[in-house]
């Protein structure tokens, strides 16, 4: 029991000396730090020794300006030009400046009446001008309509101008048309009476009519033809064809039955193409007699 009492006492000391050498360590530093900011310290020392001087010297400098400053004597009092006025001088300037005065005032109450009069008449005005506007809205519309109508007619007015024109020059091409017709009349009537032939033109024309009409006959005889060959190609179930129909029935030769068409059924009679073009190419074959 004393020996744990002992331990206890001597981690206590041990405890009290390392706080006693962390305290001692941190002396030392300050006093490290206090070597350090001496020469710092002097430095300072000197500027403060300066400033104190200047600082009386302003205290010097400010008293001087209060005094010359509260003293009215000197270069400071500045006398005036003129000379004072007796009291009946004065009353007479008060006198002259109360009758300005009022001379001012009746010329400030007449411009005053003479600004209400044509504040009045602005105002008259203004109104007038307000319904003015409200006319000359109304007459600007109505201008604007009008305009718009006169632009409008102007226009079918250039249109109807434009088809007359074209209008006049078909005439005048059909009257000149005309003329030449009837100038061509005229001629053909005189060379008929006088036992002549007409001119080429006509006859030209004449075997353009015929060639017309033959050439119309022809294409009524072509499409008789294609429609004749239409129903001839066209079969009984409906489908056209342009093959050549081949039989698909035969008759039976036996005596012992009836003669009527029986159908080839899968095999029916076998017909050779047509040959082609290259036959040219190929020769005919040779038949070699038969020898027994």
């Amino acid at each position: 029991m004393m020996k744990r009492n002992g331990d206890i006492e001597l981690h206590i000391l041990e405890e009290k000396l390392r706080f006693l050498k962390l305290k001692i360590a941190e002396r030392q530093r300050k006093i490290y730090v206090y070597r350090k900011m001496l020469p710092l310290k002097r430095t300072l020392d000197m500027e403060i020794a300066v400033l104190q001087i200047q600082f009386s010297q302003c205290t010097d400098r400010i008293n001087l300006l209060e005094k010359k400053f509260v003293d009215p004597t000197g270069d400071r009092a500045r006398l005036l030009n003129g000379k004072d006025l007796t009291p009946k001088e004065m009353l007479s300037k008060i006198d002259k400046l109360e009758f300005h005065l009022a001379e001012k005032e009746e010329k400030l109450l007449e411009k005053e009446f003479l600004f209400e009069q044509v504040a009045r008449l602005t105002d008259r005005l203004r109104t007038r001008t307000e319904t003015c506007k409200q006319d000359t809205l109304l007459l600007a519309k109505k201008m604007n309509e009008y305009q718009k109508k006169i632009k409008d007619c102007t226009h079918k007015m250039m249109a109807l101008v434009a088809e007359l024109s074209m209008q006049q020059a078909l005439s005048l091409e059909l009257q000149k048309e005309m003329r030449d017709k009837q100038e061509f009349l005229t001629s053909c009537i005189e060379r008929i009476e006088q036992g002549l032939p007409l001119s080429k033109e006509i006859e030209e024309d004449w075997l353009k009519v015929l060639r017309d009409e033959d050439m119309h006959h022809l294409a009524v005889a072509e499409r008789a033809m294609l429609q004749l060959e239409e129903k001839h190609n066209l079969m009984a179930s409906g489908v056209y064809t342009t093959a050549i129909q081949r039989p698909n029935a035969y008759i039976p030769d036996a005596e012992a039955t009836l003669p009527l068409p029986r159908p080839y059924g899968r095999a029916p009679p076998f017909k050779p193409t047509e040959p082609g073009s290259s036959m040219r190419h190929i020769k005919k074959p040779t038949i070699k007699p038969i020898e027994i």
